[in-house]
């Protein structure tokens, strides 16, 4: 028979796509398999309109053989064939897909839906093999054909005796390179592998001939046998009706899948059917997997085609904030794309993203507020991953985030999200009131924090480096704004106001004498009203807070961003006294000498490093012996 050639177009198509579009070599298995599962639902779909036809769906399968001797690898089915004039519009035009129109022709709605609506994935074949032959007879026909091809050359159709109805595609297959192992695509193991990662969910029976050993008597070698087996499983999990699955299924699940070594914390099934139509089990884990804050940890979901895999891991399909999430999404409306490309612009995709994204969120605050010690076990691991999304991306999150934090309490003792917080609140209270330390133990022993709690009013701890980032990107939360406690302005006077005008007047030259002597150190120093039994503390004026400097600073190339430091001034503190006793009697070096300690013993408070310890100690020696 004379080679008939390819269109231009899809001669050019079928030369990038062996070369380029698929970066998988073993996803053209996935899309034979799902081509033979298609003509199976064909000759289904005619069954439902020909009384003639009878489906009995345990006679239809579909058969995976490989021989290393001929290098031969075939695919066969018992679906509902091709005809000569459907092998040249369906293999003889890339990208006019027969199962496409098949559908638009028939106008199926049916629950079973056709797979292969892209019309492309048949030549991923010549990705792994020189020559292709499908020797095919349709339904209803006496006469079956043969179609060849090497590839961008052409083709070939010729008459050929067949006797049963369906498909039987057989691939060459290349000899291995240096660089290429072809022949893996011959393994019985490694094939058998391959169908079970992509088209374990195909609802036809794929069979393969297993070899296994047979153990005979205590004194021979076991026996070879060759035993036909069906390795998929057919009926995904996510398919069937929750009212038949336990949570021990559900767990089950997600140890096969290896999802994680924990257990997970909650699941999500979910089953829409809607402008679009989709399946999807998710998993909220329980402990954070080892690499998760760092670059090699890949988020994403399998993606699925009617239960065919088209993606191990799905980015687009949940935001950064939610990167911990697990599961699948299997989708009747998505095709067999080609490309992750042309999936990210995929606008059902969004969608299904949009909706999966609106789940997790209310299914978090469902665990918030129905058990709050297992969202708490949940939020000891991701906490900080929902913190960075309020963070991340200007803020824009937010709102959809803030509901779902938990800061630790002074008034509770333990973790309390802001709509607690604000519950609560006197209504005198002008802000939401925060602290920020290395732990709760450190921040409880602020000076800051003494007049804000003499209040009445509560106080967030914030102990992560990420906190007050966030909290500075809220910016509020139910109209009420969020104050440091080292914030230069608490918004109230404290209830003994006992620093009058002509006080403040009365130590501006000592006030002013001090800002000298620290000179670049700080911005100011002041007298304080917030200090009660403490003799100093740093505050802080502008947008970067004390705290903020310290996260700043330690990250790699950046510059060393400082906060402006108010020194404060406790007057009524005995070390002032005693300044003010040094200074009226104009000595000099000992009103310097308690400047520096009352400095440094502020930044040893905050947190914050000393430049020079063994000065600082002498000094502290100095004082002691004066």
């Amino acid at each position: 028979m004379p080679t008939k050639q390819f269109e231009a177009e899809s001669k050019r198509l079928l030369e990038m796509m062996i070369n380029s579009i698929y970066s998988q070599r073993e996803v053209f298995l996935r899309e034979l398999i799902s081509n033979a599962s298609d003509a199976i639902d064909k000759l289904y779909y005619k069954a439902l309109t020909d009384e003639s036809l009878t489906f009995n769906s345990k006679d239809y399968y579909i058969k995976v053989s490989a021989d290393k001797e001929s290098r031969t690898l075939t695919i066969t089915d018992t679906g509902i064939g091709m005809t000569e004039e459907e092998l040249i519009n369906n293999l003889g035009v890339i990208a006019r897909s027969g199962s496409l129109s098949f559908k638009k022709e028939n106008d199926i709605k049916d629950g079973h839906d056709i797979i292969g609506q892209f019309g492309v994935g048949f030549y991923a074949a010549f990705m792994v093999a020189d020559a292709v032959t499908v020797k095919t007879k349709a339904l209803n026909s006496d006469q079956g054909y043969l179609w060849r091809s090497e590839g961008v050359e052409g083709y070939s159709i010729e008459p050929v005796n067949k006797t049963d109805t369906g498909t039987e595609i057989a691939l060459t297959i290349k000899k291995s390179t240096d660089e290429d192992d072809f022949d893996q695509f011959l393994d019985v193991d490694q094939l058998k592998s391959i169908i079970v990662k992509y088209s374990d969910f195909i609802r036809y029976p794929i069979k393969m001939d297993i070899v296994t050993k047979e153990p005979q008597g205590e004194d021979q070698d076991p026996v070879e046998v060759i035993e036909e087996k069906t390795v998929n499983s057919m009926i995904p999990i996510w398919k069937k009706n929750k009212n038949e699955l336990s949570d021990e299924d559900y767990n089950q699940f997600y140890t096969e899948k290896h999802y994680g070594f924990d257990q997970p914390l909650q699941h999500i099934h979910l089953s829409v059917d809607g402008n679009i139509r989709y399946d999807a089990i998710l998993y909220i884990p329980e402990s954070t997997p080892y690499n998760y804050y760092s670059a090699e940890y890949e988020k994403g979901l399998e993606l699925y085609s009617n239960g065919v895999l088209i993606m191990n891991k799905c980015a687009d399909l949940l935001p950064d904030y939610f990167s911990f999430v697990k599961g699948l999404v299997d989708s009747e409306d998505l095709s067999l794309n080609i490309s992750r490309e042309m999936l990210q612009h995929d606008r059902q995709l969004k969608l299904i993203a949009k909706n999966i994204n609106k789940k997790i969120k209310t299914e978090l605050q469902k665990l918030l507020k129905n058990d709050r010690d297992k969202y708490e076990t949940f939020y000891a691991s991701f906490g900080r991953q929902l913190k960075y999304g309020v963070y991340s991306d200007f803020g824009q999150n937010k709102e959809t985030l803030q509901d779902l934090l938990l800061f630790y309490s002074s008034k509770e003792n333990k973790l309390v999200s802001l709509a607690e917080y604000v519950e609560r609140m006197p209504e005198d209270q002008p802000y939401i009131y925060y602290a920020t330390g290395e732990t709760n133990e450190r921040i409880e022993r602020l000076p800051q924090t003494e007049v804000v709690l003499d209040k009445g009013y509560e106080i967030l701890y914030l102990t992560d480096d990420i906190d007050e980032f966030a909290i500075k990107m809220l910016a509020t939360y139910q109209e009420k704004d969020f104050k440091s406690v080292s914030s230069g302005d608490l918004g109230f006077e404290p209830d003994e106001e006992e620093n009058t005008e002509e006080e403040m007047k009365e130590n501006k030259a000592l006030l002013d004498h001090m800002k000298s002597v620290l000179a670049d150190k700080v911005k100011d120093v002041r007298i304080s009203k917030r200090l009660k039994s403490h003799p100093v503390c740093l505050s802080n004026d502008g947008e970067i807070s004390i705290e903020m400097e310290k996260v700043l600073n330690m990250m790699p190339d950046n510059p060393q961003l400082k906060a402006d430091k108010i020194l404060e001034i406790n007057m009524h503190h005995d070390v002032f006294k005693t300044m003010q006793t040094a200074y009226e009697k104009e000595d000099i070096q000992k009103t310097d000498l308690l400047t520096n300690i009352l400095y440094h013993q502020a930044l040893l408070i905050e947190g914050l490093s000393i430049d020079d310890p063994v000065t600082f100690t002498n000094n502290i020696w100095k004082a002691i012996a004066e």
